[in-house]
């Protein structure tokens, strides 16, 4: 099979000739810039730059050469035309961090900074202290405040950013012709991330703190704001939609983390009254113009009392598959979704045995998580979330070849 096949084959629960992997298909399945050029040493690669297209989590766009040395099967294309499947040398300007990493490219340098203390601020996302690996902006974009009349958006304002911030017909035919050139330049998956997402987050408007109370206070507010936001994703979706369900295999519908460590942010009657409708008429709507295109949700934390209702929902695949988090084995998650819906990541637990463990642990608990987790397929490898600054090269080669060697 190519990647391509093997990935798709995967998705609609056939069995693929071997595990298809991932490696920087979305902004929660890739590396930190801090230990990208150390992978690309381990493997015995050449030096190439260091693409930062994450500011704020700090994350390295992986080269070609990267995903052949680890068999990763997926290209990502984002929202306003970034790929990691072809080089694109004029959107890329070198910013070093204050020496930290020489190498390193940004899309826009102009915006950073740093000072004598060797901490580098980046406008509108925060600073970066001196020996920390990402970005923290004030009170983690989370502000907890609960005194008073809740923090709502004024919805005359927000429509108007909308409206504003539709695709205009050149960003779609640059995006179509992008994705042209990225599935004629391989035969990678294509996964475009951004542009088409629904946009409704438990943590959006006003933060973690307050829109779950928003929820509970005023459900007709908003059921306003989430019909919003769905009519102009459904803008977006019938304009964009039919210039590229030929070239693109999946599609980001959200990033919304519903799970904490132990439990649900909010209670399953709120996802069912506030979000589901909104979905399902999102994912419906996105598989009635393109039939064959997967859809895809990046949902965090302890979710498995949500799975059957994301299932509802008409999502294709559910990623990280955080199933250290709320104590539910990973066999339990696959049970949830059997031939209904698609799981992508959950490879290992990447909060302690991947950063903590030694590569012997690692490569045990690959051997026991993966085939529970690809059994009867619909299922692609990654690690629960990026790989981190603190995670060895010789650690992610291991997670990657123990992967490979699982049999599905």
């Amino acid at each position: 099979m190519t990647s391509r096949e093997r990935v798709i084959a995967a998705l609609e629960f056939r069995r693929p000739d071997v595990l298809p992997k991932d490696l920087g298909g979305m902004r929660s399945s890739g590396i930190s810039a801090f230990g990208y050029q150390a992978l690309r040493n381990a493997l015995g690669l050449p030096w190439k730059p260091t693409r930062i297209h994450d500011n704020s989590q700090m994350l390295a766009l992986p080269h070609p050469d990267v995903l052949d040395a680890l068999g990763c099967d997926v290209v990502v294309v984002e929202g306003d035309g970034l790929t990691n499947a072809f080089e694109q040398p004029g959107l890329w300007h070198p910013y070093d961090f204050g020496g930290r990493i020489p190498d390193a490219m940004v899309r826009d340098a102009g915006g950073y900074s740093v000072d004598s203390a060797g901490t580098i601020r980046l406008a509108g996302v925060g600073e970066m202290p001196a020996g920390a690996y990402v970005f923290n902006p004030e009170h983690a974009g989370q502000a907890l405040v609960l005194e008073g009349e809740l923090p709502r958006p004024d919805l005359r304002a927000h429509r108007a950013w909308l409206e504003k911030n539709l695709l205009t017909d050149a960003q779609i035919r640059e995006l179509r012709d992008t994705c042209r050139r990225v599935r004629d330049s391989g035969d990678r998956a294509v996964f475009l991330w951004g542009r088409v997402d629904l946009g409704l987050c438990i943590h959006g408007f006003g933060g973690l703190a307050v829109y779950p109370l928003l929820c509970l206070e005023d459900p007709d507010f908003v059921h306003e704001v989430h019909s919003l936001q769905l009519e102009y994703s459904l803008r977006n979706i019938r304009a964009l939609l039919p210039e590229i369900r030929d070239t693109v295999d999946i599609v980001g519908t959200d990033g919304d983390d519903w799970g904490n460590q132990q439990s649900l942010m909010a209670s399953p009657a709120t996802f069912r009254d506030l979000f589901l409708p909104y979905r399902l008429r999102h994912n419906a709507e996105i598989h009635r113009i393109a039939p064959r295109m997967k859809t895809f949700l990046h949902s965090c934390g302890a979710i498995h009392d949500l799975i059957d209702m994301i299932v509802e929902t008409g999502t294709d695949i559910l990623n990280p598959v955080q199933w250290p988090a709320g104590g539910r084995p990973p066999a339990a998650w696959k049970e949830k979704v059997r031939g209904r819906m698609s799981l992508w990541g959950g490879g290992v637990d990447s909060q302690h045995t991947l950063p903590l463990g030694s590569v012997r642990e690692v490569e045990d608990e690959v051997a026991r998580t993966v085939p529970v987790l690809a059994d009867g397929s619909g299922y692609v490898f990654c690690s629960i979330h990026n790989l981190l600054a603190e995670v060895t090269p010789e650690k992610v080669i291991a997670l990657y070849r123990a992967a490979a060697a699982c049999r599905i």
